[in-house]
């Protein structure tokens, strides 16, 4: 059974924060956020794998990944890495091409847990509250959560060794 994503998003605030337990080591956890080959494994919410025209997760290291939908659709969506700590810290900005400068600000701390057990932590800052409240309503929860689950399944594959 999975665990589930907690999302708080305060009232009046151009803010989310969440947080989901794994039950795999930080490392593990953080290398599927900074791998290219694992990240492509979860992170897509269509049938088939983004495409990375660039994926340089260090820090002052940049991104550009286009995911293509069913529809046959390209989306594409880049961003800046400001900061990565090995197995501790990723600071980085999130901007989908469809809405220029509208960029979005996220921390994501990892925490190890006792037992091989780890923690991720997000904190995600808006340019607006409107902007905030138009990516939860467009399902976006959802799909982090979809995400997270197949990072699961992910990560137990490779514990598996398949």
């Amino acid at each position: 059974m999975s665990n589930p994503l907690i999302i708080d998003a305060p009232k009046g605030q151009p803010l989310i924060d969440y947080h989901r337990e794994f039950e795999f080591p930080v490392h593990s956890v953080f290398a599927a956020h900074t791998d290219p080959d694992l990240y492509a494994r979860w992170n897509s919410s269509g049938s088939t794998p983004p495409r990375y025209d660039l994926f340089e997760p260090r820090s002052g290291g940049a991104y550009r990944w286009v995911q293509v939908g069913d529809d046959g659709v390209e989306y594409v969506s880049r961003g800046v890495f400001h900061s990565v700590r090995q197995d501790e810290f990723l600071l980085q900005t999130f901007e989908f091409e469809g809405y220029p400068d509208v960029v979005t600000l996220e921390y994501s701390t990892f925490t190890e847990l006792p037992g091989g057990r780890s923690r991720l932590t997000g904190h995600s800052v808006y340019p607006s509250v409107g902007f905030r409240d138009e990516f939860l309503s467009n399902g976006m929860g959802d799909v982090m959560s979809d995400g997270y689950n197949q990072l699961d399944e992910l990560l137990a594959s490779v514990r598996a060794g398949r």
